[in-house]
């Protein structure tokens, strides 16, 4: 059988870095290729490094099919389970992984959603038999996974999901690529992603110190307290000034009668004691 090698399925999952390829190249001339490599058809889905090296050092190998996959999408959800349960995988690939789990079961259920509900437009015949039911989903149709489920089964937080999901619609592809290689973490790449894609650019260029000084300066800006704005005095306006000397004036006036009252209460009192005392 020729082996296709699709260069879209073969750049689907992060390619080997120089040493792990170095790493497996080793292994495969010590112990041969053990594992059977997967094929959809004639289509090479998983063991593309091992066929690669076999190919080169002229190493037997075996391939298997897989009857579960009916289409690409089929494909793409197997590989990326795949991926998850590998102990290599960075917590960054993992997040990505998942994310494009969660995009292709929620393509699914939509279009399964659209297909259930459209309409049947073509012509009935009365004397047609009556039309069989629409066919079953397909057995490899899942709903799309809650960001806790999603979580779960990349061995990742809900706070590093979302951090992943931030970084991929809003980094810069030079911060993409310091994260996916292990040069900054996931939180810092998530702060740098959150400033201009120019300014992204400059800080990935400048290095790695450079990306986490900038990392840390974004962060170190988003715990700083707000200034509260200090109460200016209030200026009374002319009207409410004049309103409040009226009743200044008023209170005056009825303080003077009181005491112009009380005097006269004393006077009469005095009055009264001489008459007593001249009797």
């Amino acid at each position: 059988m020729d082996i296709v090698v699709n260069e879209e399925l073969k750049a689907y999952i992060d390619p080997l870095t120089p040493e792990e390829h170095e790493s497996l190249e080793r292994s495969l001339l010590a112990e041969g290729c053990r594992d059977a490599l997967v094929l959809w058809g004639n289509v090479l889905v998983d063991g593309h490094n091992r066929y690669g090296i076999c190919q080169k050092h002229g190493l037997p190998f075996q391939t298997i099919q897989n009857p579960r996959f009916q289409s690409i999408e089929d494909v793409h959800l197997w590989m990326i389970d795949q991926h998850l349960g590998r102990r290599s995988v960075s917590d960054f690939q993992r997040g990505v992984l998942a994310l494009r789990k969660r995009e292709i079961l929620a393509q699914r259920s939509t279009a399964q959603a659209a297909a259930a509900a459209a309409p049947n437009t073509e012509p009935t015949d009365e004397a047609a038999p009556a039309a069989e039911p629409p066919a079953p989903a397909s057995p490899n149709a899942e709903r799309p996974p809650s960001r806790e489920a999603l979580a779960r089964q990349a061995k990742l937080s809900g706070n590093q999901v979302a951090l992943i999901e931030k970084i991929q619609k809003q980094a810069a592809p030079e911060v993409v690529a310091a994260v996916r290689s292990g040069i900054i973490s996931i939180n810092a790449a998530a702060a740098v992603s959150s400033l201009p894609a120019e300014e992204q650019r400059e800080a990935a260029l400048a290095g790695s110190k450079e990306l986490k000084e900038v990392a840390k300066r974004v962060r170190d800006a988003k715990r700083k307290p707000r200034e509260v704005p200090t109460k200016e005095p209030s200026t009374p306006s002319p009207e409410s000034g004049a309103d409040d000397a009226a009743e200044e004036v008023l209170q005056l006036r009825r303080q003077v009668a009181a005491l112009q009252e009380e005097n006269a209460a004393l006077r009469k009192e005095l009055a009264d004691l001489r008459a007593v005392s001249v009797r």
